[in-house]
C-alpha cells in the first residue's frame, strides 16, 4: 500500500506506530495474522494469512484503511493512502516463508539498514526478525 503521492510519511515512530495500531488491531477483528509487515518510508508491505474459515482479508484491509487514515488525517491534517493497492494470493505454502524473507529485507535492498533485524519499522506476528534472517540464507540482492 502506498501513501499518498508516495509521501515519506513513514519515517518515524510516531506516525508508525499510529498506523501498525490499527493494522494489529483489525487484523484480530477480522481474523487475520499479520505474518510480516514493513512500513517503507512511501509504503506498506504485509502478508495476510486467515487464521479462521471466515476470515476476510479484503474486509480486512479496507478496515484498516479507514482507520489509519482517519486517524493520520486527525493528526495532521491531510491524506495518508492513494487508492486502491496491490494484492496476490500465495497458493503455496513454502512461498509463505520466502514472502516473508522478502519483506522484511526491505529496508536492508533500500539502504536503509545494514541487516533486517535493526530495522525499527518491520515485524511478524508469527516469526521474530532473528529467526527469519537466520533460517534463510539471503543476500539483500538476491530478493528482487
Amino acid at each position: 500500500m502506498c501513501t499518498f503521492e508516495r509521501r515519506h510519511y513513514f519515517t518515524n515512530s510516531e506516525t508508525v506506530d499510529l498506523v501498525r495500531v490499527q493494522l494489529l488491531l483489525t487484523a484480530r477483528q477480522f481474523d487475520v495474522e499479520i505474518v510480516a509487515y514493513c512500513f517503507m518510508e512511501d509504503h506498506l508491505h504485509a502478508l495476510v494469512a486467515g487464521t479462521a474459515e471466515h476470515a476476510d482479508s479484503k474486509g480486512f484491509t479496507g478496515l484498516f484503511r479507514r482507520r489509519s487514515g482517519y486517524g493520520y488525517r486527525r493528526r495532521h491534517g491531510h491524506r495518508l493512502w492513494q487508492e486502491g493497492y496491490f494484492d496476490r494470493v500465495l497458493r503455496e505454502r513454502e512461498a509463505t516463508f520466502d514472502v516473508v524473507s522478502y519483506i522484511v529485507a526491505n529496508p536492508v535492498r533500500a539502504g536503509l539498514c545494514a541487516d533486517a533485524t535493526s530495522y525499527p519499522y518491520s515485524g511478524s506476528s508469527r516469526y521474530s526478525l532473528e529467526e527469519i534472517v537466520t533460517s534463510v540464507q539471503w543476500r539483500p540482492d538476491s530478493l528482487g
